[in-house]
């Protein structure tokens, strides 16, 4: 059973916006960045609602070939296409009675747009290679990671389809504007670990909390679920101590303090490799940041390993992308470990190396495949 855990004011909101969201069967769109758990919160409305007994189906949008896209929603019978030897339902038949859950709707290419307003409207769909509607019993839950109003304005995003989503809407709040959620976060997931794996139960220090609170964390619940799985393999002791989570953490580029800034040190001391520590290279294809003035400020995060020429300074479209090269890099271009180094989901991974343009060299895959 799903659990939203934490006690801050976002926190007891949005519970009690799903338990009254969950009465009725009004379309839902859930907005924050990744990892806030958007999927957590359809989860949540699925199963406080009428609907529980029914399926919940998730739809990955980015996933989906705009060729196999009606095909995959709406179904096909027999012989629609080359390779249709049988009927097959598609999400919306399968979710019927249930709730459908789409993920990243905003990624959805325009000319799919329509298709997918056409069966939220008319609540029935017409198979591939069909010629009557088939009527469905469904509630449409939707979430993005982007500002839908800002793709509706770049011509990205029908405005139809989007008041047609947004009837009631949830917002995921980035973990580093609830910091207060970070302790009981940190001992839900640890008693997880320790139940899914037959564990020792292990605890943080005051310490170390106080350190994981003052995190940005650019990857949200996930990033910190990560790490904590992490502590759990790399300390021996009950109690995970400030320094072991120091180790764990780099966040040269992105976290501000004293406390943070002798990360690099500590974890370069321990023999812990991160992706991070290699040398700043200037990317050719993409024109960098200029700093105002001849140094960072003293508060700043700093740049991998070395400070770069001449006053400039990567964009953190160039950041990421080295980031992410180092980290695949470290993992020998096998993507599922790369994601799990960097706290993310495996298919937002491949998502960022499509976007950079990111070259996994085909060797890889023939010597993975033998």
């Amino acid at each position: 059973m799903a659990v939203l855990v934490g006690h801050s004011h976002w926190a007891q909101q949005v519970r009690a916006a799903i338990a009254r969201a969950a009465l009725a069967d009004f379309t839902v769109l859930i907005r924050g960045p990744t990892g806030t758990g958007k999927e957590l919160i359809a989860n949540l409305l699925h199963e406080q609602s009428h609907r529980a007994q029914g399926p919940l189906v998730a739809v990955d949008c980015p996933a989906i070939p705009p060729t196999l896209f009606a095909s995959q929603l709406f179904g096909h019978v027999r012989g629609a296409f080359s390779g249709a030897e049988r009927d097959a339902l598609g999400f919306f038949r399968a979710a019927d009675g249930g709730d459908i859950f789409f993920d990243e709707i905003c990624e959805l290419p325009c000319e799919l747009q329509i298709q997918l307003l056409r069966a939220i409207q008319q609540r029935a769909v017409t198979p591939l290679g069909g010629f009557h509607e088939v009527p469905v019993d469904v509630r449409i839950i939707a979430a993005t990671s982007r500002d839908p109003e800002a793709e509706v304005a770049a011509g990205r995003f029908r405005l139809d389809l989007y008041y047609r989503l947004k009837v009631v809407e949830l917002r995921a709040l980035p973990l580093c504007q609830r910091p207060e959620d970070v302790e009981p976060l940190c001992r839900y997931f640890l008693d997880q670990l320790a139940r899914s794996y037959s564990l020792p139960a292990k605890r943080l220090s005051p310490a170390a909390v106080r350190l994981l609170e003052s995190c940005p964390w650019p990857g949200n619940v996930r990033q910190l679920q990560n790490l904590l799985e992490r502590a759990v393999v790399f300390c021996d002791c009950e109690e995970i101590s400030q320094h072991t989570i120091a180790e764990l953490l780099d966040w040269e580029s992105s976290c501000n303090g004293a406390g943070l800034s002798r990360t690099h040190s500590a974890s370069s001391d321990s023999g812990i490799v991160h992706p991070l520590q290699v040398p700043w290279q200037q990317p050719a294809d993409v024109p960098p940041g200029q700093l105002v003035g001849a140094q960072p400020p003293a508060t700043a995060g700093r740049c991998p390993q070395g400070d770069p020429p001449h006053g400039k300074w990567p964009t953190w479209a160039e950041f990421e992308r080295q980031f992410i090269e180092a980290t695949l890099r470290q993992a020998g271009y096998n993507q599922a470990a790369a994601a799990r180094i960097l706290g993310i989901d495996r298919r937002m991974l491949a998502r960022k190396i499509r976007r950079y343009g990111i070259v996994v060299p085909q060797d890889c895959y023939r010597l993975r495949a033998a």
